[in-house]
């Protein structure tokens, strides 16, 4: 099973003026962070909504000091739960972000389509497999059998 993990990250941000400013600053430093290990992790603005219900910026700046919310969304492989992805997601995330705190906001399981992994599966990935196939499939139409085929293949090669 495959599943979307989605991590929300507070990031502290200093000697800030705007809420702009803060946010870029937040989403540049999270991806200095992440990258090249977590380069597969999306960063987004996250959400904050006030007591009566107005959506607000993700910044929240008091004496040219931030805290900024991020959404952090990775995909985890082969697990064999919703809880154990969300584990392995915070671990990783949260071994490249120290001293920042994070929540699992969501857990979605990715639908895995046994079509598409068998057609991406038997597709080429260079010229000499694309030769290849072809081959096997006009010997199939023929009737003929792989050994015959193999020395008219490397014929060709030569």
């Amino acid at each position: 099973m495959n599943c979307r993990v989605v991590v929300e990250a507070a990031v502290p941000v200093y000697d800030v003026a705007t809420e702009d400013e803060a946010i870029r600053i937040a989403i540049s430093k999270t991806g200095e962070m992440l990258n090249p290990d977590l380069n597969y992790v999306e960063i987004n603005m996250g959400t904050r909504t006030s007591p009566s219900g107005d959506e607000l910026l993700p910044a929240f700046i008091a004496a040219d000091e931030a805290l900024v919310a991020l959404e952090l969304e990775m995909t985890v492989f082969n697990v064999e739960r919703e809880e154990h992805a969300a584990r392995i997601a915070r671990k990783e995330i949260g071994m490249r972000l120290e001293n920042i705190p994070l929540e699992i906001l969501d857990v979605e399981i990715l639908e895995e389509d046994d079509d598409e992994d068998e057609e991406s599966a038997d597709t080429p990935t260079d010229e000499s497999s694309d030769e290849s196939i072809a081959v096997e499939e006009a010997a199939r139409a023929d009737g003929n059998s792989e050994e015959e085929i193999l020395p008219e293949f490397e014929d060709l090669i030569e």
